[in-house]
């Protein structure tokens, strides 16, 4: 079946830089001070993979479980803070317009995700959604997108990915599934080409209108 796969920090709602003012703090608190700039280029990484690639396998090993831990404290208190991105439901409602099954795609704590799903109004448009308990290697490894391809019973060759980050390509890519970027997670255009993007697109709302060329082509 034709499957539209969206990720959802990022892309649908604003969270990226949320995150990675909530990683800064938790990694602060246990003594490693990282510039945002650069934990904001591996936002969009889930936390399993996040803490070594920001701080070392070795720091991972000693304090990665209290670092993600304080993280998803630390970010639960901005949570409130978080708005959909413009256009976000309105892609979704076009999508299943065309034809298409909407997959939800996030590793996002099953909290969070219930967060994301009422702010959207998705729970009866979409036709389903993953969380953090749904993989065990979160992105770039194809884990997630393999996830959501089996709940909409679909081959790789009929679905598109939609997401914001370098890692959202390179997980579609390991799936062997089209991916699509937009520029709301603050990744830029030659980086998500570069990572495996067919196209970029300023944001979904943008990306909506030119959905017969780029999506709807399976």
């Amino acid at each position: 079946m034709a499957t539209a796969i969206l990720d959802i920090d990022g892309t649908l709602v604003d969270t990226n830089y949320h995150h990675a003012v909530a990683w800064y703090r938790a990694f602060h608190a246990h003594g490693f001070v990282l510039p945002l700039w650069r934990i904001h280029r591996d936002i969009g990484m889930g936390g399993d993979q996040l803490v070594a690639a920001l701080a070392g396998e070795g720091f991972d090993r000693e304090h990665g479980d209290e670092v993600r831990a304080a993280e998803a404290i630390l970010y639960t208190q901005l949570i409130a803070e978080v708005e959909p991105l413009t256009g976000a439901r309105n892609l979704i409602e076009d999508l299943k317009g065309s034809g298409y099954a909407v997959i939800l795609a996030s590793s996002a704590k099953p909290e969070e995700l219930e967060h994301y799903l009422t702010l959207l109004d998705a729970r009866s448009l979409v036709d389903g959604w993953t969380d953090s308990g749904d993989v065990e290697r979160t992105k770039p490894e194809p884990d997630l997108v393999l996830a959501a391809l089996e709940k909409a019973r679909a081959k790789p060759a009929d679905a598109v990915l939609i997401g914001d980050s370098t890692w959202d390509c390179k997980a579609a890519k390991a799936a062997k599934v089209r991916p699509i970027g937009v520029l709301t997670g603050g990744f830029s255009e030659q980086e998500l080409l570069d990572a495996g993007a067919e196209r970029v697109f300023v944001s979904v709302d943008e990306l909506r209108k030119h959905l017969e060329d780029v999506v709807v082509r399976v």
